[in-house]
């Protein structure tokens, strides 16, 4: 029985079954001693780790507390509880069961190749998930690493808090801390499981040395903090943000008495007169002031995001960036190519097409046109994608490349993922309309990770193909790579690091291969600051709500 309560997560029983255990288990880390299971592929499991005490009662919106030691053996055999969020609809795509939820939620989660000893020093490739901030756990089965560590890497993913519990600031809470700044609390979550990584995970054959952090959408969002957080330096060899980073909003961020303000009116709705009042509140109260965006906007309060706090963040990364005071580590960002969306892609048609131009670029309507020309439907469609993608997450991951150049030694490198899922003919996806969703936000995690069988847990959702497994394979390959040696180049991919002499990039799609990026295009729809809405931001006209992370 494990030392703390657990919330198994409702996926198919048999999953839940030490029906294996691990030859020469226990490990002995730092806070005691755990045991995991031998999952049926041979890969070592280590499941519901708690990397930080519990943060509930007196530890709630404190930066995370160390985890007190224990005697015995602790059975890792189960993913624990997500953080508390709302919970997902049953018919959308990313549904893989029932999570437990609950403010109890610090642990990690750990997969090891089946002949992973501690002599090895094999690379470690760590995820943060993604969901606006607001919802997403290491326990969905997409991000589960089971397919990295059959190809030789250990895999690590790990719960931080979301929403109001993860973000809010309050004068409070900066007045109690000896750091003088409250929020990023998800952060330091993430900062607390990187740490514990350092020191427990050469115990389960990985190289503290080689440990790459990657994450998505808001998971990539992290990722770009924690390369410009003097608390993370040190903690990896280099980053991976897939569809979103800082650099979204140009490398600003707010500031913590905005961010206090907005405390302020989360303790006002709460009618209570201080934070130990809102200590005391149950969780669920707070979790229904705040919007949840990510379902379409019901609430009042948008809590989910960072501040210049002076700790985690001691200015904006755009100013870490430009005084060269990032973790100067390799970086691959990128997207997909079909994430990003305005009246440009929406257009039915090439009259709608032109208006929509017209509409967003003005005077510069002619000077668009010309570099997206289009003379029938069928054109104004592609092109149309293509100017809602450069102007929203393929500018801004652009920008990250350009900062990454311009103000460090460490390479940086670009990809976009364009394969479109070959889904099962007729199969109904509510937040999806599988002939125009192409290659959605999130589709690209099932083939970094190997994780497509996921996608057919609850019901059958797509065909895949001898093609989709090897491009998989070739996409993991190449995070092993960066993880070993900093270079994500393969003998199956050739990847060249991107320069702003040379701008390229890999695209990952119905074939491997090198494409040049549009420079003259992304300086011109960038610059007009309309790109459309998307994971990194944009501020064109909006379009239908995209698939949820």
């Amino acid at each position: 029985m494990a030392l703390l309560a657990a919330g198994a997560l409702m996926i198919p029983a048999a999953a839940q079954i030490v029906e294996k255990p691990i030859p020469g288990d226990p490990v002995a880390i730092d806070t005691g001693a755990v045991s995991g299971m031998v999952l049926p592929s041979g890969v070592k499991a280590y499941f519901g780790v708690p990397f930080a005490a519990p943060p509930v009662r007196e530890n709630r919106w404190r930066e995370p507390q160390p985890v007190k030691a224990w005697k015995g053996v602790y059975h890792a055999d189960r993913k624990m509880p997500e953080c508390i969020q709302v919970l997902r609809a049953h018919n959308i795509n990313h549904y893989f069961g029932e999570e437990a939820t609950s403010e109890d939620c610090l642990y990690l989660n750990v997969w090891a190749p089946a002949t992973a000893t501690p002599a090895p020093k094999l690379p470690v490739i760590v995820f943060i998930y993604g969901g606006g901030s607001t919802i997403g756990s290491s326990g969905m089965a997409i991000y589960g690493g089971e397919g990295v560590a059959k190809r030789g890497a250990i895999f690590v993913n790990f719960n931080y808090r979301l929403g109001a519990l993860g973000f809010l600031a309050h004068p409070e809470m900066t007045a109690e801390s000896v750091h003088h700044q409250s929020g990023n609390y998800a952060y330091l979550d993430q900062v607390a499981a990187l740490q514990w990584i350092q020191r427990n995970i050469a115990k389960f054959g990985g190289d503290p040395a080689k440990v790459v952090i990657s994450g998505q959408s808001a998971g990539a969002g992290s990722v770009s903090l924690l390369q410009n957080s003097p608390l993370a330096k040190g903690l990896f060899r280099g980053v991976i943000a897939m569809s979103g980073g800082a650099w979204g909003s140009g490398g600003q961020m707010g500031d913590l008495a905005s961010a206090e303000k907005t405390g302020l009116q989360v303790q006002e709705a709460l009618k209570v007169k201080s934070l130990d009042e809102m200590r005391q509140i149950p969780a669920d109260r707070i979790l229904a002031l705040q919007e949840d965006c990510q379902l379409g906007c019901a609430g009042s309060i948008r809590i989910g995001g960072g501040n210049v706090d002076g700790y985690f963040m001691p200015k904006t990364p755009a100013q870490i960036f430009a005084a060269h005071e990032q973790n100067d580590v390799p970086a691959i960002v990128g997207f997909t190519h079909d994430e990003s969306t305005n009246a440009l892609r929406t257009a039915k048609n090439l009259e709608e097409y032109k208006a929509a131009a017209r509409q967003l670029f003005g005077a510069d309507a002619d000077t668009f046109l010309k570099l997206y020309p289009a003379t029938n439907d069928a054109e104004a469609h592609a092109m149309g994608s293509a100017a809602a993608r450069e102007g929203a997450i393929e500018a801004s991951q652009r920008k990250w490349a350009i900062a990454q150049a311009k103000n460090g030694k460490a390479p940086v490198y670009v990809f976009m993922y364009s394969r479109v899922h070959p889904y099962i003919p007729g199969v109904v996806i509510a937040d999806q309309n599988t002939a125009t969703i192409g290659a959605y936000h999130t589709s690209d995690v099932p083939y970094w990770f190997g994780s497509q069988d996921a996608l057919n847990i609850i019901r059958p959702t797509r065909n895949w193909t001898a093609y989709d497994r090897d491009l998989s394979a070739k996409m993991t390959d190449a995070l092993i790579a960066f993880a070993k040696t900093g270079n994500p180049n393969t003998p199956a991919v050739e990847w060249p690091a991107w320069s702003s002499q040379k701008e390229q990039l890999v695209e990952f799609g119905d074939k491997v291969a090198i494409q040049p990026m549009n420079a003259a295009r992304l300086d011109f729809i960038s610059s007009r600051n309309v790109g459309g809405r998307g994971p990194a931001g944009g501020r064109g006209a909006s379009g239908p709500p995209r698939a949820r992370d």
